[in-house]
């Protein structure tokens, strides 16, 4: 089983230039958290957290200003095929159609042409898009190319998925049936997630656990043990969930937690 691990980690911004600072923000302080290979954790918190540059720390695409992070013992010192990132805004390639989005980290690899387009065609049928493969990007519905985008993460068998807001910019049915959709995709990769969200209602929805980060600066203030996602792999329907009286306790709870800061904290 692989671990994600944040120990001790802060992360600093410098000096905003023009606007008269003169100091450093610090923008996430003394994280403690482990995610492993059978979780799907949640982060959520209010504006200023800090929750998206968490991510983009676990990605490799900043670097702490203290602290470690590491996968299964070994220090992350930048992007790695071992971690694969989905971002709400698909970005995808619109010159490919998308059996050769898919397919481009085969190419990266050196996989011939046959061999990588065989194995993309395999993750579209994966994902629900075995017809797809030689439509255009922009041709595709919010949803499909969301979809288009976890199969390309899934191409190079990443132990942790790092989804940021993936499923944010769609409609609501869209968003529930692609909530059910992330789950089974999850499960089935064997990969530890990371997931970042704004939705109360999906961070308990999908988390295996959810951390509440507090804001100006991120600091990690909660771990809830969810297990909703559970049921709906079990074959309960995403409705019926989020209907029954423990679901919306704990919504109301997490909501309470959330909000509870002082406009002074927030402020200072």
């Amino acid at each position: 089983m692989s671990v994600l691990t944040f120990r001790n980690v802060s992360l600093r911004y410098p000096p905003r230039a023009g606007r008269g600072g003169t100091s450093e923000q610090l923008v996430l302080d003394t994280i403690e958290l482990q995610i492993a290979s059978n979780e799907l954790v949640a982060v959520i918190g209010r504006s200023g957290s800090g929750k998206t540059s968490l991510l983009n720390l676990a990605a490799g695409f900043l670097n702490p200003s203290s602290g470690t992070i590491t996968v299964d013992g070994e220090p992350i010192r930048g992007p790695g095929a071992d971690r694969a990132v989905v971002f709400q805004d698909d970005a995808l390639y619109p010159w490919l159609d998308a059996r050769d989005n898919i397919a481009f980290p085969f190419k990266l690899k050196g996989i011939p042409l046959a061999e990588r387009r065989a194995r993309a065609d395999a993750l579209l049928d994966r994902v629900g898009l075995a017809d797809a493969g030689d439509r255009r990007i922009w041709e595709l519905s919010g949803g499909m190319r969301q979809r288009v985008g976890i199969a390309r993460a899934l191409a190079a068998e990443p132990r942790f998925l790092l989804l940021d807001e993936p499923l944010g910019a769609l409609d609501a049915l869209t968003r529930t049936r692609m909530q059910e959709f992330l789950l089974r995709i999850k499960a089935e990769s064997g990969a530890g997630a990371l997931l970042i969200t704004h939705s109360i209602e999906e961070a308990l929805l999908l988390g295996t656990r959810v951390v509440v980060l507090s804001p100006n600066p991120g600091r990690l203030t909660a771990e809830i043990e969810a297990g909703f996602n559970a049921e709906v792999q079990n074959g309960a329907s995403v409705a019926a969930v989020k209907a029954s009286p423990l679901f919306k306790r704990m919504h109301a709870g997490l909501t309470g937690l959330i909000h509870s800061t002082s406009d002074e904290e927030i402020a200072a």
